[in-house]
């Protein structure tokens, strides 16, 4: 049975480059680095950069992507500097939650959200998606 989410590895063309995206753009925290590597906290969220030659910089047609929580502050911080950050958008938000969709240096497509699970499932029983079904809902701690 999973327990949950343990970390994601992101393949990177040059360390360096998503390293400072990640740590200084973003805010992880970095906890270790090697030449061909590094570990990174999102929150409580362990990331790892790989360099790999086979990094595929082609923005993806599909719709997979990567969301981070972030405060409703954060979010505000980033909206108001998408120019100086460098911040390159590949969607606009259509769905519950504030967010906004971002692209990293080797084109991983991310989200920064407000909102978790919880409001989403809200928004969604007041408005549901086509054919959709609810489940029962685990208690949160």
């Amino acid at each position: 049975m999973l327990t949950g989410l343990n970390h994601l590895t992101l393949s990177v063309s040059c360390l360096e480059i998503s390293f400072n995206f990640y740590t200084q753009t973003l805010g992880c925290k970095p906890l270790a680095k090697w030449k061909r590597g590094a570990y990174l906290l999102a929150g409580d969220f362990w990331l790892c950069l790989s360099l790999d030659a086979n990094t595929k910089n082609k923005i993806s047609s599909e719709y997979t992507h990567i969301a981070f929580s972030v405060s409703p502050e954060s979010l505000n911080h980033y909206r108001q500097n998408i120019v100086r950050l460098n911040l390159k958008l590949w969607k606009e938000n259509t769905s519950e939650g504030d967010s906004i969709y971002i692209l990293d240096p080797d084109n991983h497509k991310l989200e920064l959200h407000v909102g978790n699970w919880q409001t989403r499932l809200v928004a969604t029983k007041q408005n549901p998606y086509e054919d959709m079904v609810f489940y029962d809902i685990p208690e949160v701690n």
